[in-house]
């Protein structure tokens, strides 16, 4: 099944990669925000840096970067749906139900991407952001792509 697709061109839309494209891009733009924001804040707070990897606490301080960056890019995305003539209930309502699954997607992508090049630091690693926003991007890109090529749905 997943061959025919191939086969009959159902990735080959030019046009589809690229508005798919530029969806990622808005939901990167505010994983990014939350997540890069909450590490950055536990670097100069110095938060976490007696914490010990494996801990409880460490896994529920590992989680607030993730769960501020969906939040983040919710707000974004519903801003960005309002500013499309959509009202706040619909905005909000479309930013969970079309983009939460590449939210997420990214987001852990995004986070593992940080623990694995940075060894289980929380904090902010400047030289990790390259790596994590190019995986955070390219790991739901084809889910998105697939979603407005196959529903014509998209965030925006």
């Amino acid at each position: 099944m997943f061959l025919d697709k191939i086969n009959d061109g159902f990735w080959a839309c030019k046009h589809t990669w690229s508005k798919s494209a530029n969806n990622t891009k808005w939901c990167l733009i505010g994983c990014a925000t939350g997540e890069f924001a909450t590490l950055a804040y536990f670097s100069y707070s110095g938060i976490t840096s007696d914490l010990v990897l494996y801990s409880t606490v460490w896994y529920l301080f590992a989680a607030l970067p993730l769960i501020n960056g969906l939040i983040t890019s919710v707000i974004l995305e519903t801003i960005i749906l309002i500013r499309s003539n959509f009202d706040f209930a619909n905005a909000l309502k479309t930013a969970f139900g079309m983009s939460f699954i590449s939210m997420l997607m990214m987001e852990v992508a995004m986070m593992f991407t940080d623990l694995v090049f940075t060894g289980g630091v929380l904090g902010l690693n400047y030289f990790a952001i390259p790596l994590m926003l190019l995986v955070g991007f390219l790991a739901p890109w084809p889910y998105n792509y697939w979603r407005l090529k196959k529903f014509n749905k998209a965030c925006h």
